[in-house]
């Protein structure tokens, strides 16, 4: 075993009690095949934030951020990166070497023991907070963690760290069950720190050059070929890959210059936001086959292909919007024969897409059949189906409002909510979207209320950012009826004006 890191004094205690678990840990990865399995995931994330004084939900969500609580039985990320801590060594990321100097475990039993690489992982996250200067009192309130988290992405750049803090810390306000570990919505008040003057990519401040309707982060330019196509190569195909690793993690990498690989478009799994990498012009390093590169878009997905949860419906239909658009700029047919998988070119290692990528739903939504059986959109203008009192105020301040205007109102300790009223037509599942105006000023943590079969859903929104399109809070149990059906309330202790814009809520 490797000697532990020599911490001060004050850290004795908790780490006398990771060192513990450390060994305990140990003892799971060498006993005999019939002894007691490891203790469930809930255990091992409780056991592991407390000897590293992480908050647990925050522990958890960053580890859904990056996999889904899917170890993957102790296999590389592209990146590099391993267990559901994403533990990662390359050649420019080495956090899975400093979890085994500062837990004293192994290199091998944090690649391949879940508990051993949870601990791992807080273990790094807390060096970050400690670096940060978190003392104990600052260590309980875990928007204070912001700064370790974007730290721990090992970002390419702030914004990509910002990226990456901002999911983590939305995910707490959505909440999110995964391998038996729940995490319950919640209001936290991120405190950015330097990251708040940080160019925001969930605004699309940034256009994609080349599609639309979505954003713009250049890949290194060691990563792909600069080209002139279609007129230097012809493009008639598109190559669907999946990422193995996260969206944020995902675009770092391309920004990396030892990585050698690259795609044109990059889609993440919760909303289906696109973001571009390289230029259609250019030829990305995607497919491992030079004649299939020149030829062809690559688009990548968040995900791992083991793992059917990362396949939302959302994913399905940005990615087909996408592909849409492209087949229909460059006249590829929409067929499988044009639009194939990672796996289907020619001399491929990969097997991406993989077998939960569902082809049907796919290809259907790609030639216009896999539009919503209803939809409607609710904005705070129209007529009938939005109520509010008069604490809510009206604004044309920001620029990415949904409409002619939208609604404001400071947060206070009492719920005062306005009302969306929707004519659901039949009892079902229905994607429930919001479109806000972001600013600094608005609320860090605002809550929508949701009417389900099963009683009020409230999701917390980080109304600072991420503004300007519809964003996705969740998939929802609603009955049949015209009632009000979504709310924003005005009782958070999250800081800065409540907005209350437009919804869309769709059968799903």
């Amino acid at each position: 075993m490797t000697p532990p890191v020599v911490r001060p004094a004050t850290a004795a205690h908790r780490l006398l009690t990771a060192l513990l678990i450390s060994c305990s840990v140990l003892v799971f990865a060498v006993r005999p095949a019939h002894a007691t399995a490891a203790a469930p995931l809930p255990d091992a994330f409780a056991r592991a934030a407390a000897a590293q004084e992480v908050p647990r939900d925050l522990l958890v969500a960053l580890a859904y951020s990056e996999t889904h609580l899917d170890g993957h039985g102790g296999k590389p990320s592209a990146s590099g990166g391993y267990g559901v801590m994403h533990l990662v060594s390359n050649p420019t990321t080495h956090t899975l070497e400093r979890a085994a100097e500062l837990t004293g475990l192994s290199v091998d039993a944090l690649r391949a023991d879940t508990d051993a690489n949870i601990l791992g992982g807080a273990a790094v996250l807390r060096a970050y907070a400690d670096k940060a200067g978190l003392d104990a009192e600052a260590r309980k309130d875990a928007g204070r963690w912001y700064q370790a988290v974007a730290a721990y992405a090992n970002a390419s750049s702030p914004e990509i760290a910002r990226l990456y803090a901002d999911t983590v810390y939305q995910l707490l306000g959505t909440g999110f069950r995964a391998a038996g570990v729940t995490v319950a919505p919640q209001e936290v008040t991120a405190d950015r720190g330097s990251y708040a003057r940080t160019r925001d990519l969930n605004a699309s401040l940034a256009a994609s050059p080349d599609y639309p309707n979505g954003s713009w982060v250049a890949a290194s330019s060691s990563n792909y070929t600069a080209s002139s196509r279609p007129s230097s190569y012809a493009i008639d195909r598109v190559v669907i890959h999946v990422t193995q690793g996260s969206y944020a993690g995902t675009i770092s990498w391309f920004q990396n210059p030892s990585a050698q690989v690259s795609a044109h478009y990059v889609v993440r799994s919760s909303d289906g936001a696109v973001t571009q990498m390289v230029r259609d012009k250019d030829v990305a390093w995607h497919a491992g086959n030079w004649s299939y590169n020149t030829r062809s878009i690559g688009i990548e997905h968040e995900g791992y292909v083991d793992n059917p949860s990362w396949f939302t419906d959302a994913m399905y239909r940005g990615s087909a919007a996408l592909t849409r658009y492209i087949c229909d700029k460059y006249g590829i047919p929409k067929d499988r024969a044009h639009i194939i998988g990672h796996v289907e070119v020619p001399g491929a290692t990969h097997t991406d897409p993989g077998p939960h990528w569902n082809w049907t739903t796919y290809m259907s939504y790609v030639t216009g059949g896999g539009t919503p059986s209803w939809s409607t959109t609710l904005d705070n203008t129209t007529a009938g189906r939005f109520t509010a009192s008069a604490n809510w105020g009206t604004s044309t301040y920001s620029a990415q409002r949904y409409g002619a205007d939208y609604r404001f109102a400071n947060p206070v300790a009492s719920s005062d909510p306005a009302w969306y009223k929707a004519a659901i037509p039949s009892a079902g599942n229905y994607r429930v979207e919001v479109w806000y105006a972001s600013d600094p000023g608005y609320n860090s943590s605002a809550p929508y209320i949701v009417a389900t079969s099963s009683g009020n859903q409230t999701v917390y929104v980080d109304q600072r950012s991420g503004g300007g399109g519809w964003r996705n809070i969740g998939t929802f149990a609603l009955n049949a009826g015209d009632y009000n059906a979504v709310a924003v309330s005005r009782w958070t202790s999250g800081v800065g004006y409540v907005i209350a814009d437009a919804i869309r809520i769709s059968r799903v």
